[in-house]
């Protein structure tokens, strides 16, 4: 294996990027998700040895990766593939608006691939609320808890959508003001979304 001088800005660059290159193919290929894709890239490239904290790539650095490597491997299934999974996605905002959606991720990015999921951050004051609502449209679900970027427990819907995987992840109505906007999407952006997608089509 390659040993890499950690304190030489040019080598660290270099094992940054193949870091995020590897990691992007797991995330594409497989649909890793970015922590656990990093992780398991560094151990590839690099096995047990200590890494200092600035040599990992940025999520921002590897969504790019991910994007050149769908448009290299995937660019001639990837954009339908990413269009359905808006759709479906659009499908389903519209009928939990009561819980105000908002789309996150890599349906909303763009980096979609074969292997994603749908995942959606609803707004309620009474997180009971939209397991009744599931309930009573005969939706079986998984529950599970995901940590927000405040260190606080978000509640995780997780099912089956026309056959896509769907997580809901359940904020305060108040969190709402807290959320990135850069991060996230109405329906309105998603539908603006999606006709752009079909008019480069026509």
């Amino acid at each position: 294996m390659t040993n890499f001088i950690f304190n030489d800005g040019d080598s660290v660059g270099q094992i940054r990027d193949e870091i995020a290159s590897l990691a992007a193919k797991f995330i594409a290929e497989e649909g890793a998700e970015y922590g656990a894709a990093k992780r398991r890239a560094v151990k590839q490239l690099l096995g047990n040895q200590k890494l200092n904290g600035n040599i990992l790539p940025d999520n921002e650095q590897i969504e790019q990766e991910v994007r050149e490597y769908q448009a290299l491997f995937f660019g001639d299934t990837q954009p339908a593939r990413l269009l359905h999974l808006r759709q479906t996605a659009a499908i389903l905002m519209k009928e939990l608006t009561q819980f105000n959606p908002y789309l996150i991720g890599a349906v909303l990015n763009g980096t979609a691939g074969e292997h994603s999921d749908i995942h959606l951050h609803l707004y309620t004051d009474n997180s009971k609320d939209v397991a009744i609502y599931l309930l009573n449209a005969g939706i079986d679900y998984d529950v599970s808890e995901h940590q927000g970027k405040r260190g606080d427990p978000l509640e995780t819907l997780s099912f089956m959508f026309k056959n896509e995987g769907v997580h809901l992840l359940v904020h305060d109505a108040d969190d709402v003001r807290h959320t990135d906007k850069k991060e996230r999407g109405n329906l309105a952006h998603l539908k603006s979304l999606i006709e752009q997608a079909e008019h480069h089509d026509q």
